[in-house]
């Protein structure tokens, strides 16, 4: 196959992992429920958890982590000259988590996630240190201050500088930080409604501030 084939599959096959709406797998197993009328309706780790538990959100954030590196460990075995097909793989997998083919075969929704997961999970493929600076980062904005739009608008940022830093200091590819530009973009239009309500002041919370209200 040629490398512009070979390329074009990458980002077919991480686009496909990344769609794998384990939130709703999850929690259809276990507690025969459908996420997608639970909350926000997303797959993500936050609304299983609010469907499910803890547990279940847990399991749901770990495996969404697992298929953006999954992701761009595929691109690395496939394509393993081009620093392009792993980047983009590893935008498919966030693009894919956000707007799942296979969630449109289940519920014919297709609005899925807002791509946290996947997202940390490709750029710790990247350089897997990044887990130690997003990894908290989400869990400090979901379980503290309670918004987990926030924690994904947060760290998506937290990417792109951590990137641009290692860019520029590290000698790290600046493709990284252009991967992080890319899945921003991804994160801040699935999480539109939610920025909205944020300005409103009407934005769900999370965590302790969410059964502190019930």
């Amino acid at each position: 196959m040629s490398t512009s084939g070979t390329s074009v599959l990458v980002i077919l096959l991480a686009y496909l992992i990344g769609a794998l709406p384990m939130g709703y797998v999850f929690l259809w197993i276990i507690k025969r429920q459908d996420i997608t009328l639970v909350g926000s309706g997303r797959t993500g780790g936050t609304n299983a958890m609010r469907a499910g538990g803890p547990w279940i959100g847990l399991l749901t954030a770990l495996f969404d982590l697992l298929k953006g590196y999954a992701g761009v460990a595929l691109a690395r075995w496939l394509a393993p000259a081009s620093i392009w097909a792993s980047v983009l793989a590893g935008f498919a997998v966030v693009l894919g988590h956000n707007w799942s083919i296979w969630l449109y075969l289940f519920s014919k929704k297709i609005s899925a996630g807002a791509g946290t997961g996947p997202n940390v999970g490709a750029a710790m493929a990247f350089w897997p240190w990044i887990g130690a600076i997003a990894i908290p980062d989400v869990l400090f904005f979901v379980l503290l201050v309670g918004y987990a739009s926030v924690a994904s608008l947060s760290t998506a940022l937290v990417v792109v500088i951590t990137f641009a830093i290692r860019a520029a200091f590290f000698s790290q590819p600046w493709e990284y930080v252009i991967y992080g530009l890319m899945t921003s973009v991804l994160v801040i239009w699935a999480l539109r409604p939610n920025i909205q309500r944020l300005i409103n002041g009407t934005e769900r919370r999370v965590g302790v501030f969410a059964r502190k209200k019930e």
